[in-house]
């Protein structure tokens, strides 16, 4: 098959459809992925080949501070409709869907479409997959005729408040109806040759790369499960890690939002790490190089460095503290290693509760991570063994779902399933 992968450049977003587009590439297909232009190196550099599509455009221009912090205090709108879809003012509601959809899919994905289309067209893929924020993905793929799914980068929020949306819009008499990417994606099919489908929001097909403890689901879609594989770009394992910790090894990382999207992290990361001073652990923070100065004189039990590969970090670790990103959380479970999260970022406080709903760790939001607060807590995870049993029983969860290999082999099928 010919299989070509859509996404926006933002890495974190790419960074989780690797592993199955070289899953694909090992299985004998040609794959693509498409972006801007700006974007090709970071596709290139994880060996894959790119088709840079659009013109060039600085996608962080395109948010402003406001929106960015939205996103920083957890779900903005219209998304926060999922944790709360009995206390929704849905005129409030449907002001945050119209500013989503203006604001950010169509700025997003303007730049994208006239140019993947075409390239859809002439290269006649056999299969489109796209991530959920890049609906130019679908678009494409309903423009040169081709079967199409999404590719979730974390819980399915995306489709769960599409639907809870969808079904009170449709609950109101048509000349009252007002959703604007039906209509946002409608323009284009009229203008492309075809006509809007439900598809066209949350794809004939959707794969999940969460276990059924950690993820959430819109009813009536066809959900196809996948095994995490930890990606997170070119990475060097430091020779100290070779050796194993002599006390219990305690990371603490908070991903690369904080600190390139938002002015700096949200909890003092000193405070913390002062607290654990004389906690009989070793600690192992990775810290923003531009952050370290506002550290001082570390603990004698903290080794501060830039960056380490986790998926080689955690097996070392007694516990982690980290952020709940999807990629860190994912990568820490795979190995079973209880966590301390300190989410502050989109679909990361949810993902927290449910974490600590399935007993694998605890959240603690970042506004309240002070130095004692994070001490009480990661003493709590140490010392009470049913944490590692949880976090052992996450591991073996996720690693009964099927890998990126075997999945290929099922989009094959799918493929077929949903051809025009």
């Amino acid at each position: 098959m010919r299989v070509l992968l859509c996404t926006l450049p933002q890495k974190t977003h790419f960074l989780t459809m690797a592993p199955l587009a070289w899953a694909l590439r090992t299985a004998g297909h040609e794959v693509r992925v498409a972006s801007l232009p700006q974007f090709a190196s970071t596709i290139t550099q994880a060996g894959l080949t790119a088709a840079p599509v659009g013109r060039e455009v600085d996608i962080d221009r395109l948010d402003t501070a406001e929106t960015r912090e939205e996103f920083r205090r957890g779900l903005p709108g219209p998304y926060r409709i999922v944790e709360e879809p009995g206390q929704v003012d849905w005129a409030d509601l449907i002001d945050e869907y119209e500013g989503m959809v203006t604001w950010g899919f169509k700025l997003y994905n303007m730049p994208l479409i006239h140019d993947l289309v075409a390239m859809a067209r002439q290269w006649q893929p056999d299969l489109v997959l796209w991530e959920p924020f890049t609906y130019a993905g679908p678009i494409a793929a309903k423009a040169c005729g081709a079967p199409h799914g999404r590719l979730l980068f974390t819980m399915d929020v995306f489709g769960v408040a599409h639907e809870i949306g969808r079904q009170h819009d449709l609950s109101l008499p048509e000349e009252e109806r007002n959703d604007p990417l039906v209509d946002f994606l409608g323009s284009f099919g009229a203008r492309h040759g075809f006509e809007f489908s439900e598809d066209m929001i949350s794809g004939q097909f959707t794969i999940d790369q969460l276990p059924e403890s950690l993820s959430i689901k819109a009813t009536g879609l066809d959900y196809v499960p996948m095994q995490y594989v930890p990606y997170g770009g070119p990475a060097v394992v430091p020779k100290w890690l070779w050796t194993p910790p002599e006390k219990p090894r305690v990371a603490l990382t908070m991903g690369i939002s904080a600190t390139e999207h938002f002015a700096g992290y949200t909890f003092n990361v000193k405070d913390i790490l002062e607290a654990l001073s004389d906690v009989d652990v070793e600690v192992v923070a990775t810290v923003d190089p531009a952050e370290q100065p506002k550290l001082g004189t570390v603990p004698g039990n903290v080794r501060v460095v830039d960056y380490v590969p986790l998926h080689a970090l955690a097996p070392t670790c007694t516990a982690v503290i980290n952020h709940g990103g999807f990629g860190t959380l994912s990568t820490i479970a795979l190995h079973g290693v209880p966590q301390l999260v300190l989410p502050f970022h989109f679909e990361g406080p949810l993902l927290a509760r449910k974490l600590a709903a399935q007993g694998a760790g605890l959240a603690l939001h970042s506004d309240q991570a002070s130095g004692e607060a994070v001490r009480e807590a990661l003493e709590y995870l140490l010392a009470e063994p049913s944490f590692e049993t949880r976090a052992g029983a996450l591991r073996e969860e996720i690693r009964s779902l099927p890998t990126p290999n075997e999945v290929a082999g099922q989009l094959e099928q799918l493929a077929e399933k949903y051809r025009p």
